[in-house]
């Protein structure tokens, strides 16, 4: 499903140069649920950016489905990130003077909006417990609901692949664990492949794929898998638990 080959990331600021990526090779199968865990600034929002498409990688390869994001034109990456991949963010950038409904339909408006479409936002708003506030404007929900609306959102393109970036980072505890428990479920149910970005560790379970990241690279328990160490090809994700290989 993804393959992170050899991927490098370097910001210019000021006189210097920033390597917020250094060399991170990853697998995750599609239909799996993985975890991007890490200190602040440690590169997991920028990797979870150059996934979806909305960055480019200074060098190294990402592969989605056999299709390589770094020799997408911009073009193909528009229709990627439109057609294939949806959105989930800590701010849920709803549109205020939209309803719930509207909201969920956004990314169509540029196609326009059929009535198939607007049966299938309401069936999603229900799937995520908001029969109820089909007609409400953003405004009119809680913080919660206005989550469970960005997720119905990222859900009516049935893409391939869900990003999420601190979903449930301005929510309390309670609607967190609410939000997740509607996240495992849809992502069962529709075999969408999920990878969240997380500062919150508890929403982790035994059967995710975590991929904790330090200073650029990935960490695998006890050390760090810096770029020149050799990563079996077969080795899938990064189970909790998994014992660093040995480096021949």
């Amino acid at each position: 499903m993804i393959d992170v080959v050899d991927v490098r990331k370097s910001y210019r600021s000021g006189d210097r140069t920033v390597d917020a990526l250094r060399g991170v090779r990853c697998h995750v199968p599609k239909g799996r649920f993985a975890f991007i865990v890490g200190p602040s600034g440690s590169g997991k929002s920028t990797l979870l950016y150059l996934l979806g498409a909305l960055d480019r990688p200074t060098s190294g390869s990402i592969l989605v489905e056999g299709q390589d994001l770094t020799t997408m034109s911009e073009a193909e990456q528009n229709a990627y990130r439109r057609d294939r991949v949806g959105f989930i963010f800590q701010s849920f950038n709803l549109i205020s003077n939209l309803t719930a409904v509207e909201n969920v339909l956004v990314p169509f408006l540029p196609r326009g909006m059929t009535p198939e479409l607007k049966v299938r936002a309401e069936a999603l708003l229900r799937d995520v417990g908001l029969g109820d506030r089909l007609d409400h404007r953003p405004y009119q929900m809680s913080g919660g609901e206005q989550q469970r609306v960005a997720i119905a959102r990222a859900l009516i393109k049935d893409p391939i692949l869900v990003l999420g970036d601190e979903p449930t980072g301005e929510l309390d505890s309670k609607t967190g664990d609410e939000i997740y428990r509607i996240l495992r479920r849809l992502q069962v149910q529709r075999e969408t492949t999920l990878v969240v970005v997380t500062h919150d560790r508890r929403f982790i379970t035994p059967d995710d794929l975590v991929l904790e990241i330090q200073d650029g690279v990935l960490k695998i328990d006890d050390g760090l898998l810096e770029p020149e160490d050799d990563l079996p090809e077969t080795m899938i994700g990064f189970e909790p638990g998994l014992r660093r290989p040995d480096v021949v």
